[in-house]
């Protein structure tokens, strides 16, 4: 089974919608082994954006996303990075297919709701950012033989 790292940005947890969040991934089958809500420091937030570094709009970034508490998680399930993204959408929520997360609650580019590991690469090294190994919890879900083959 994969692993990502998904993260409702501040505008989400503003909004009241990490219920609505949670529960479109909980109902898709995917299984949560960490969950938690966390105010993001600039170091942390500079780590996490590290690729951006030197762009016109990190700083940008770094103040938003530490501008309010977060909910960062941990999925996993088969082929996670891929399924998770496509709940999402596009970054761009006007861009991004109907019913996606980002379609139906987003409105600027800039404040999206929500972040996913877009390989896993990036899932390997952002899990290991928010969250340590110990805080990440293997269990069996009595679900799985009704979601997979």
């Amino acid at each position: 089974m994969e692993r990502t790292f998904v993260m409702v940005k501040p505008d989400g947890v503003q909004r009241g919608l990490v219920g609505d969040i949670i529960k479109r991934f909980e109902q898709k089958g995917l299984k949560f082994v960490g969950l938690k809500m966390l105010q993001i420091t600039p170091e942390l937030a500079s780590k996490h954006y590290g690729e951006h570094q030197g762009k016109p709009f990190f700083e940008g970034l770094v103040k938003f996303i530490t501008s309010s508490p977060v909910v960062a998680m941990v999925l996993e399930g088969k082929d996670c990075i891929s399924l998770v993204r496509g709940m999402m959408g596009a970054t761009d929520p006007k861009k991004a297919a109907p019913g996606t997360i980002r379609e139906s609650y987003g409105i600027d580019i800039g404040r999206n709701v929500v972040h996913g590991s877009d390989s896993p690469e990036s899932a390997v090294r952002e899990i290991s950012l928010f969250f340590k190994d110990e805080e990440l919890i293997d269990y069996e879900l009595s679900l799985d033989s009704w979601i997979y083959e």
